[in-house]
């Protein structure tokens, strides 16, 4: 494992995250592909961790996981609420991390590999992320196969990846797809760093409006969201973080029966 540090696991919700920041997550990757050992980074979010509880099938993949970063606003929130030192800085989304990331990786010349999306959308943000940052080595392919371990075309994908030898892994396939495809694949697959961005690079090729990034910081981006696509993210937005209450209610009354400040 190659972990930075300063990563601090918080216990919240009845999942395990990260306090990590960019670079320190930057670092990890960097470390990994050094020293040529694995390290798989996912993240949560509110949506992630309804899901979690819902489809047992994400245990494996947070079982695998070095890392997990936070995001969203609203867990940092809680992980405060719950005396736990997190910053805004300990919010990492794909919209904020890509840019250093794919920045870091041409300075590097790391290869990396993305795959995800719809046909033809890789290939267009993997162009323009190639004008924005010279020197980039990035292979896409688009995220629709058949995903079962023993079908072709997965076992086709996964010699396409092997093949290109990348230093960074990307699956962007959306939750909780990305995270049960890289449990099921991480065995056959040779990438030193494998991370799961979702949806990122549909915002890089422009399908789909990037929220302006002062909202993020104020924990108001899901409205952006939520007001750009009201019928596909209306109940991940306004249903599905009630049923996470009880969740927070067990951990505010633990915290502070326990009357302990996290350090």
């Amino acid at each position: 494992m190659t972990a930075p540090v300063q990563a601090r696991p918080c216990e919240l919700l009845g999942v395990r995250v990260h306090t990590t920041t960019i670079p320190e997550l930057n670092g990890a990757i960097a470390g990994a592909i050094a020293s040529k050992k694995r390290c798989i980074i996912g993240c949560h979010n509110l949506h992630s961790i309804y899901m979690f509880h819902r489809d047992r099938r994400m245990d494996a993949f947070y079982e695998l996981v070095d890392y997990i970063h936070i995001d969203g606003m609203a867990l940092v929130g809680v992980a405060r609420l719950l005396g736990y030192p997190t910053t805004r800085d300990h919010r990492v989304t794909w919209m904020d991390w890509l840019p250093p990331l794919m920045e870091r990786a041409a300075k590097e010349r790391w290869r990396v590999y993305y795959l995800g999306s719809a046909p033809g959308v890789a290939e267009k943000a993997a162009g323009i992320l190639a004008e924005r940052f010279p020197g980039l080595r990035m292979k896409t392919r688009h995220g629709y196969f058949d995903v079962r371990s023993d079908s072709v075309e997965n076992m086709d994908v996964r010699k396409d990846i092997n093949d290109y030898g990348p230093d960074l892994l990307m699956v962007g396939m959306g939750q909780p797809r990305q995270e049960i495809w890289v449990a099921n694949n991480a065995d056959f697959i040779h990438a030193h760093a494998i991370v799961t961005p979702g949806a990122c690079m549909d915002y890089v090729a422009g399908l789909v409006r990037v929220p302006w990034r002062f909202m993020g910081r104020l924990g108001l981006e899901w409205v952006f969201r939520l007001v750009s696509e009201p019928r596909r993210l209306g109940r991940r937005y306004l249903i599905e973080p009630w049923s996470l209450a009880p969740l927070l209610i067990s951990d505010v009354w633990g915290h502070w029966r326990g009357g302990r400040k996290r350090d």
